[in-house]
């Protein structure tokens, strides 16, 4: 008898830092310690799917609890403009 191969979606939010050089360092807050990095966005965003999915693999062969995915949220850079003078940005 075959068994049925159940495939379930899980969603992480990351955040995808602009390096200086060039392209971005990518962290997940849920999975700590996972940081990895890309030339660009979609590299970037390759290997953070690839980071992921190793990290949930160690830890599912390692029978240990696998982080509560985020929910339906996302971040979002919001720019402000502001005019005048007499403030500081640290």
């Amino acid at each position: 008898m075959l068994k049925k191969q159940v495939t379930q979606i899980l969603r992480y939010n990351a955040i995808f830092d602009p390096d200086d050089g060039g392209g971005f360092t990518v962290t997940v807050p849920k999975l700590p310690g996972l940081v990895t990095e890309g030339d660009n966005y979609e590299k970037a965003m390759k290997n953070v799917r690839d980071a992921i999915n190793g990290y949930i693999q160690i830890l599912r062969e390692s029978n240990e609890v696998i982080p509560e995915p985020d929910k339906q949220t996302f971040t979002s850079p919001v720019d402000i403009h502001i005019t005048g003078a007499g403030f500081a940005i640290a």
